[in-house]
C-alpha cells in the first residue's frame, strides 16, 4: 500500500493551489487525487470555448459532473442543471474566468463569527500571493503570483454605455478595481486569463510543478470513502476504472472535493448528520451538520436587442472569433471572458455595504433556461444581457446522500427562493435594471427587450415567470461550514471536528457566501491551508 504525507482529493480551485504549496518542500510527498480527466483540450484553455462547454451536450459531459437540483415548489418543480468542473482545475476549468475576492466586510464577519485568523486582513497576503494582476502589486494587489488576472482588452459599445447608466441611475462611481480600496462602483470585469489563455488553478499552479518528484497525480480517480482509526483518519480508498485502491497518509487527509463532493465523502466515511447515515446503513463516526448550510447566487437574466452590441450567437459568428484567435496570434473576444462590465450596488441607503451585483456580456442569453439535456435557445441578433445577481441569500438547502453507493449522485437540494425575501430581492433588482437600461445614457441604443420581454412588464406577471427563469451562477458555498458552534463541520484551522488528520479546505468551509464570485476566495482557502498545514508540522515537530 502506498503512503504519502498528504492525500489531496480533488484537483480543483483550492487543491491544486494546495498541492502545489505543499510540494514546494522537497521533503513532503503528496498525492493529488482528481475524479475527472486532463484539461490540455482547447475547450479547457481558450476563454472563448466556454459557450460550447456550457451549452453543448456531447462536450459539457466531459468535463461536468452533471448533476441536477431536487424539484421544488419554489422553482416550479424544474430540476436545475449545477455545473461543477469533473476535471483538472476543477470548475476553473470551466468558469466565467471572472476574478472577485468577495467584500472586506464578508471576511470580518467570519472572525466575528468565531473563525479566527480569516479577516479580511488575515487572508489578504494569500489573495496577495496567488496573483499576479496586470497593474502591478500595491497595499491591496499582488504581483508574481501564479494567477494572472488582466481585464479585457476592448470592451464593446454598449458595455461602456451599460457602465455609464448604471452610474447615472444608481449614483455609485465610476471605479478602476472592484478588488481595491472599496467594492461599491462600476467598472470593466476583472478575470483570470492572460494572452488567450485561461489561468485555470491546473495551468497557474499544476502545470509548471508536474515534474516535482514528490507531487503524485492521478486523475480519473473517484474516492470511495476515507479510512478511519477509530477517530483517525488514516488514508482513503479510491477507484480508478475498475480497480479500487487503498492508500495512506503519514499526516493528514485533505479534502478539497468542492460544496459537492467534499460533503459526500464525509457521509460516506461516517462523518455527518446520524440519522441521515442511518437511512442508508452507515455507521456515523461523527455526528456533524455535514451537507447543510448550501446556499449560491442567483441571477434573473434581462436581454435587450441592441444593434451596437457587437456579437451575434451564430455559428459564423464564433468560427470567425476562434479563427482570428488562432490565425493571428491573438487580441480578439475569443481570448477573453464574455463578461465585460461589473457593479456592485448598494439597493438602499440602509445596507451597509453593495448586496447587488450586476454582471453585463454583449451576447443573447438563452431563454427560458438551460434545464433541458439539449442545446438551449439562443436569439441570434446582437443584443446585451444584464444579470442582476443576488449576493447575499437569505434561503438554505442542504446535500443528501441518494444511496451509500459512491457513484451514485448525491440529491442537492438549494432550497431557492424558498425564502420570500430571495423573490422579492430579485424582483426589485429586475425593476431596477429595467430602469438602467432606460436611462437617458443608453435607452436610444436599446430597439427592445427580448427576455423576459413584454408579457412580463407588470410585478404579478413577473413574479409569476421569476421561478422559470432564475439561474444560478454557479457558486454553491457551505456544506462544510467552519466555525465554533453547533452548526460546525471543521473549526478555524480547517479541522474535521472529531476526528483527526482530516481537514476540509474549498469554498464548503465558508460560514457565509461572499460578495462577489466564488472562484479567487476558493484558491485563496487553499493557499491558506498549506500554511495552516506547515504550521500544524511545525508544531508537531
Amino acid at each position: 500500500m502506498a503512503e504519502y504525507d498528504y492525500i489531496v482529493v480533488g484537483a480543483g480551485s483550492a487543491g491544486c493551489a494546495l498541492a502545489a504549496r505543499l510540494t514546494e518542500d522537497p521533503n513532503c510527498r503528496v498525492l493529488l487525487l482528481e475524479a475527472g480527466g486532463s484539461d490540455r483540450t482547447a475547450f479547457c484553455t481558450k476563454p472563448g470555448m466556454i459557450s460550447v462547454v456550457h451549452t453543448v451536450p456531447q462536450v459539457k459531459k466531459k468535463f461536468d459532473w452533471g448533476y441536477k437540483t431536487q424539484a421544488r415548489d419554489w422553482t416550479l418543480d424544474r430540476k436545475i442543471p449545477y455545473i461543477r468542473g469533473r476535471v483538472m482545475g476543477g470548475s476553473s476549468a470551466i468558469n466565467g474566468m471572472i476574478f472577485v475576492r468577495g467584500n472586506r466586510a464578508n471576511y470580518d464577519s467570519w472572525a466575528a463569527q468565531g473563525c479566527t485568523g480569516w479577516g479580511f486582513d488575515d487572508v489578504l497576503p494569500y489573495f496577495k500571493r496567488l496573483e499576479d494582476f496586470e497593474a502591478g502589486e500595491s497595499d491591496l494587489r499582488g504581483a508574481g503570483g501564479p494567477v494572472a488576472v488582466t481585464r479585457p482588452k476592448d470592451c464593446s459599445p454598449v458595455s461602456e454605455l451599460f457602465m455609464e447608466a448604471v452610474a447615472e441611475v444608481t449614483g455609485v462611481p465610476r471605479i478602476e478595481d472592484y478588488n481595491g480600496p472599496t467594492q461599491e462602483g462600476v467598472s470593466i470585469v476583472q478575470m483570470s486569463a492572460k494572452d488567450g489563455l485561461r489561468y485555470s488553478t491546473s495551468q497557474a499552479y499544476l502545470e509548471p510543478n508536474r515534474n516535482r518528484p514528490n507531487l503524485t497525480i492521478v486523475s480519473r480517480a473517484t474516492v470511495l470513502k476515507v479510512n478511519l482509526e477509530g477517530t483517525r483518519a488514516v488514508g482513503l480508498d479510491y477507484q480508478a476504472g475498475r480497480e479500487v485502491v487503498t492508500v495512506s497518509a503519514r499526516c493528514e487527509v485533505l479534502l478539497c472535493g468542492g460544496v459537492i463532493g467534499s460533503a459526500q465523502i464525509l457521509m460516506l466515511s461516517g462523518i455527518g448528520p446520524a440519522a441521515h447515515l442511518a437511512e442508508h446503513g452507515i455507521d456515523c463516526v461523527a455526528d456533524l451538520p455535514v451537507g447543510q448550510n448550501l446556499h449560491d447566487h442567483l441571477f434573473f437574466p434581462l436581454v435587450f436587442l441592441m444593434p451596437r452590441g457587437g456579437h451575434r450567437g451564430t455559428p459564423w459568428h464564433f468560427f470567425g472569433g476562434m479563427f482570428k484567435e488562432y490565425l493571428f496570434g491573438g487580441g480578439t473576444w475569443f481570448g477573453e471572458t464574455v463578461f465585460e462590465g461589473m457593479a456592485f450596488v448598494k439597493t438602499s441607503a440602509g445596507e451597509s455595504i453593495p448586496n447587488l451585483q450586476l454582471h453585463s456580456l454583449p451576447w443573447a442569453y438563452p431563454a427560458p433556461n438551460q434545464d433541458a439535456p439539449v442545446r438551449p435557445k439562443v436569439d441570434m441578433r446582437p443584443a446585451l444581457t444584464v444579470l442582476p445577481t443576488m449576493i447575499y441569500p437569505k434561503s438554505r438547502g442542504e446535500v443528501r446522500l441518494r444511496s451509500a453507493d459512491p457513484l451514485d449522485a448525491p440529491m442537492i437540494d438549494p432550497h431557492f427562493l424558498e425564502d420570500p425575501a430571495d423573490l422579492k430581492f430579485l424582483l426589485d433588482t429586475t425593476e431596477l435594471t429595467r430602469e438602467i437600461m432606460a436611462s437617458s445614457a443608453i435607452a436610444g441604443e436599446v430597439t427592445g427587450e427580448l427576455e423576459p420581454g413584454g408579457d412580463y412588464r407588470d410585478r404579478a406577471a413577473l413574479a409569476r415567470e421569476m421561478p422559470n427563469r432564475v439561474c444560478t451562477v454557479y457558486h454553491p458555498v457551505g456544506t462544510c461550514r467552519m466555525g465554533v458552534d453547533e452548526r460546525a463541520v471543521v473549526d478555524p484551522e480547517l479541522r474535521v471536528l472529531g476526528i483527526q488528520g482530516l481537514r476540509v479546505a474549498d469554498a464548503s468551509i465558508m460560514p457565509d457566501i461572499i460578495g462577489g464570485n466564488t472562484n479567487a476566495p476558493s484558491i485563496m482557502i487553499g493557499e491558506k491551508a498549506a500554511d495552516l498545514l506547515r504550521a500544524a508540522q511545525g508544531n508537531s515537530a
